[in-house]
């Protein structure tokens, strides 16, 4: 069942992964057919992603009420919908209000994913190789959707979804239903007068941290992979398709990294903060070899090491923000969530708008590689990211013998 829930999980969150790239791997021929400025096209993006983000903890609340299976179902719906309306023409208007409809679907679809491999037994490795997946789509349509461009033109984004969300709506079909789950009460905190207070999730500050952690590496991950296709085809003169390509493996690379560190997370829970501040400073060197544009091979190992780098995060954010409260995990889950997505909302126009200065992109990748090496400087504490670390580290390990019994 486990095995099951988790390939539901991560088909759904493949259909929401693609959405977040599939316009902006052909943004210059986007630019073309609706007639209008690159940041314009930048800004179809940004649509998905207010909405997404702004519904974030709304969604985890309808999780832990409905289930995430049920859920799961609306937002396949929701993103088929969206990805059909955009079909009709290739009228900015249109494509904004479509692409905000998206990010319903896959506000709904995120939450919805990552808390059905997890409720259904997923461990982190489980919930990193949802994550993986999910990241991964976008990097798929980096590199799939420039291909399908001479055939279908500016459609190419919308058809690739649609077909994507079916496929996702099979796979969900075959996992196992929603498990009843009774809600533990909240975890109580102290106020000054003695009195037992329970804290809203938005004013948990326990959970800050962990939105910041999460906010640097998957917001600027999905900021630069929207924007790299255009830097190298700019800066580095490539082709569509070999920008694509090369570019894809910034999100691509999170199918290996994000079940890395769960597993990680798991294996050495004493040692995870040094390890998720080293992903930070390797996401920085892997940006700033792109930033150069230069030979593709060079690019690709950028692209590479920024992409395993940047996922190694998601398991350590999305394990504590559940364990902190076990009384709304999936809101938790949102609301970490929900930071990252600020991040593009504000991030992708901004790298959108230094292509119109000079570097043809460069000074929105090197800000970007400025961010990750302050992103080390807030890795939270080891207790904060696992709790039971410092007294499972601390525990002598019997002998041999006594083990064998």
């Amino acid at each position: 069942m486990t095995h099951r829930a988790t390939a539901g999980g991560c088909a759904l969150g493949f259909a929401v992964g693609w959405n977040i790239s599939n316009v902006g791997a052909i943004a210059d021929t986007m630019s073309v057919d609706y007639g209008v400025a690159l940041a314009t096209v930048g800004l179809f993006t940004t649509a998905l992603f207010v909405v997404h983000a702004a519904l974030q903890i709304p969604a985890g609340r309808a999780v832990d009420r409905l289930g995430a299976r049920r859920i799961g179902f609306a937002s396949l719906t929701v993103i088929s919908v969206a990805n059909l309306f955009a079909l009709i023409a290739p009228d900015p208007a249109l494509a904004i209000g479509t692409r905000a409809l998206a990010g319903l679907g896959t506000a709904l679809g995120f939450v919805a994913g990552i808390d059905y491999v997890r409720s259904h037994g997923g461990s982190p490795f489980a919930q990193g190789l949802y994550g993986g997946i999910a990241l991964a789509a976008g990097g798929v349509a980096l590199a799939v959707v420039p291909q399908l461009v001479g055939a279908l033109e500016w459609r190419a984004a919308y058809w690739s979804a649609l077909a994507v969300a079916v496929a996702g709506f099979l796979a969900l079909a075959f996992g196992p239903s929603d498990r009843h789950r009774s809600k533990p009460a909240p975890s109580p905190t102290h106020a000054e007068d003695g009195s037992v207070e329970r804290p809203s999730l938005l004013r948990d500050r326990r959970l800050y941290r962990l939105c910041l952690l999460y906010a640097a590496s998957f917001g600027l991950s999905v900021i630069l992979g929207n924007w790299v296709v255009t830097l190298l085809e700019r800066g580095g003169d490539y082709s569509n398709a070999r920008a694509g390509l090369v570019g894809s493996l910034i999100l691509v690379a999170g199918v290996v990294s994000r079940p890395m560190g769960g597993w990680a997370l798991r294996r050495y829970p004493d040692r995870i903060r040094p390890i998720l501040a080293a992903s930070f400073a390797c996401a920085a060197a892997g940006t700033l070899i792109l930033t150069a544009a230069g030979p593709p091979a060079v690019s690709a190992i950028g692209a590479l090491v920024l992409g395993l780098a940047a996922g190694i995060p998601f398991a350590a954010s999305f394990s504590a923000a559940a364990r902190v409260r076990p009384d709304a995990p999936a809101a938790a889950i949102a609301m970490v969530n929900m930071a990252a997505n600020i991040l593009i909302v504000a991030g992708t126009p901004l790298v959108g708008l230094s292509f119109s200065l000079p570097g043809d992109g460069r000074i929105g990748f090197l800000a970007a590689t400025a961010i990750w090496l302050l992103a080390v400087l807030v890795v939270p504490a080891v207790r904060e990211l696992d709790p039971e670390a410092r007294s499972a580290a601390t525990v002598p390990r019997p002998p041999e013998a006594a083990r064998r019994g």
